[in-house]
């Protein structure tokens, strides 16, 4: 981006102006740490619309919950039903909102298939159901208060009954203060033994009424605490909050009616929005001094990348003049961040534009995650990254130009024009084989792609494989055996244990290798959006296990391979996608597997989809899921969620989530 600003000289003014923006008030803290997460006690069947359904509702509400913090939804027909509702807490802002709400996105799919769960974060509040509980107050089976650790002040009588008076009246003072103020109120009283905090936020859905019910009854529950030194009461209409510590973002003395909450909020929300504006001037000022001063940019996990104009840095008019301004008729491809498009640059080398909008925080992220991985990593099946472009009203990747495009628009397009051999199928699985084993091996440090998929994988001319897209890529440093992050990349290829934990290692992109290996030998994608012998896995598994496993190899091959061979790669497919990471090879026993014809193929044992217990067969997980009695549809629920958790950006809840 160009600015024509002064510059500040002194070093000094990029400190202070980011410092006034993390010290904001208006962004001081979303409150994502989770209070509560209450499933349900039954589960909906395999064969039901439920998930289509929750994601319609969860849709709508990321829609209205960014446009006014809190929203509503529910859909009846076709059966089952689902309602949900979401609302902040009042006293955030509206981007600690949006990160509030979408961390509780990314939890929230750890009850499913259960019928009905609710979260209740220290910011903001998820649920869904299979009635309407909008107007619910109260939930007496369901209702629940957790109390902090005991005051230490027992043994003094008086400070003790002190103190508990304290408390009681400010939980009765901060309820009815909410009664009158459109159900949102903050109480605070100093002095004395310890000073005592309270927040108190009702569910829009309820009138003054239900409001009232719900807090009253929260507030008799939460005096049960004492002499705790803090308190959550999470019901159905309504959350009731005591502590011994300033837990919120406003101050009581401004809460006296709603029109002044509106106007801090509003105030707050405009300061950070001039604030931001410093911040990101004074980082790109300090970026650019440090890259003179050193040459080198240092991006998290502890890869770094000398930075010379002459080769990473492209000008915008430059590559806006080889796209024809990025005519329609250049437009390679639409991913996830952006547009890619063919460009021809003066030299007369063609290459690829990948187009990037700055909207949202993850896609910046993105963009330097992505120049920072692989500028420095050369791999005759690693797209080449020839530089990039800051400078312009958008941010642009520059790579080299993969003729052949991606091998979805080949292997699933049926026509004699895009037909593969079984020889070039078994050299495009080799190659990104020996892709990968460079990634997680051959670099300084090991990288995980996260997105490996059909689309990802780009054909040249010879048809030779090229792993593309390393937006979604992490590094895992030496003394480092996996990294915990949000969950990030496609319905279909994600590893069981990375959505349930979300605990990434390199064996992520082994699971959602085995799953490209099954789609190109079988010549079609692996489907979770529908049931049974649809899916890639449990097809080839029930062949496997019948003795006749070359049944799955795509029928338009006519029978031109080699038997063993095929055999032995379905095989090693299954082995990459076993449920349990450790069983997993790593990408160079592949290699192998696949380059010695005398290697030994260990036997797979069953994939992730018919018996919920495999999930846990390394015994890292324990009852963050309900057990059910199908984990076909287990997978598929919680991958469908989870990558559409992602797509909404769960990224601006700290980078939680992560998945597009």
């Amino acid at each position: 981006m160009q600015f024509t600003n002064p510059v500040p000289r002194n070093p000094i003014w990029v400190f202070l102006i980011i410092s006034a923006f993390f010290v904001s008030s208006s962004i001081s803290d979303p409150r994502i740490s989770e209070s509560g997460l209450f499933c349900g006690p039954s589960n909906h069947s395999a064969t039901d619309n439920f998930i289509p359904n929750f994601i319609s509702v969860m849709e709508t509400i990321s829609i209205n919950v960014n446009v006014r913090r809190w929203g509503d939804s529910n859909v009846t027909s076709p059966p089952p039903q689902v309602y949900a509702y979401a609302q902040c807490h009042d006293d955030l802002s509206p981007v600690e909102c949006s990160a509030c709400f979408a961390m509780s996105r990314t939890k929230l799919p750890r009850c499913l298939p259960s019928a009905s769960a609710r979260i209740y974060l220290d910011g903001c509040f998820l649920r869904y159901d299979d009635h309407s509980f909008y107007e619910e107050a109260t939930d007496e089976g369901n209702d629940k208060v957790t109390c902090d650790s005991p005051i230490d002040i027992s043994k003094d009588k008086y400070m003790s009954m002190e103190f508990r008076r304290k408390v009681t009246e400010v939980i009765g003072n901060v309820t009815k203060k909410a009664v009158k103020n459109e159900g949102f109120a903050v109480m605070e009283e100093r002095g004395g033994v310890e000073g005592v905090y309270a927040l108190a936020q009702c569910w829009k859905t309820l009138g003054d009424g239900g409001c009232k019910k719900c807090l009253e009854a929260a507030g008799s529950k939460l005096n049960g605490c004492l002499p705790g030194q803090g308190g959550r009461a999470m019901y159905a209409g309504c959350y009731l909050r005591y502590s011994t510590q300033r837990f919120y973002n406003v101050d009581s003395e401004s809460e006296d009616n709603g029109s002044s909450r509106v106007w801090f909020v509003l105030v707050a929300f405009l300061s950070a929005m001039a604030l931001a504006l410093l911040a990101l001037f004074g980082a790109i000022v300090g970026y650019k001094r440090l890259s003179k001063r050193k040459g080198v940019h240092r991006y998290n996990g502890g890869i770094s990348i000398s930075v010379h104009k002459s080769s990473l840095n492209f000008k915008y008019e430059i590559l806006e003049k080889a796209t024809d301004s990025f005519d329609p008729s250049r437009k390679l491809g639409q991913g996830g961040a952006g547009s890619v498009f063919k460009g021809i640059l003066p030299d007369g080398r063609a290459v690829a534009v990948k187009r990037l909008f700055f909207n949202t925080r993850q896609w910046v992220d993105e963009f330097f995650n992505e120049v920072n991985l692989i500028s420095g990593i050369q791999h005759k099946n690693l797209v080449r990254l020839l530089g990039c472009s800051i400078e312009g009203p958008e941010s642009l990747l520059v790579y080299e130009y993969v003729p052949n495009r991606s091998l979805d628009n080949i292997l699933f397009v049926k026509n004699s024009l895009n037909f593969l051999s079984w020889r070039q199928r078994f050299d495009i699985i080799s190659g990104t084989a020996e892709g990968l084993a460079y990634l997680h091996e051959g670099c300084k440090v090991k990288i995980i792609h996260r997105d490996i998929k059909t689309s990802n994988i780009l054909l040249d001319e010879n048809l030779i494989p090229k792993i593309g897209d390393f937006g979604l890529a992490r590094c895992v440093s030496p003394d480092k055996s996996h990294i915990s992050t949000g969950i990030a990349g496609t319905l279909g290829y994600m590893a069981p244990e990375y959505l349930v934990r979300g605990v990434l290692t390199d064996k992520a992109d082994v699971y959602a290798f085995g799953v490209l290996v099954l789609e190109i030998v079988c010549g079609r994608k692996n489907s979770v959006f529908t049931l049974g012998s649809s899916s890639v896995l449990h097809s080839v598994w029930k062949h496997y296990k019948g003795n006749n496993i070359v049944e799955s190899v795509d029928p338009d091959l006519k029978g031109n391979f080699p038997i063993k061979e095929a055999s032995d790669i379905l095989q090693i497919g299954l082995l990459c996608t076993q449920a349990s990471q450790t069983l997993r090879p790593s990408m160079s026993e592949v290699v192998q597997m696949l380059t010695d014809t005398e290697y030994e193929i260990p036997s797979p044992k069953q994939p992730p989809f018919l018996n919920a217990s495999v999930l846990a067969s390394d015994n890292s997980r324990t009852s963050d899921i309900n057990s059910v009695t199908s984990n076909e549809y287990h997978e598929k629920s919680i991958s469908e969620v989870s990558s559409y958790f992602t797509a909404k950006s769960t990224t601006m809840a700290v980078k939680a989530s992560e998945q597009r």
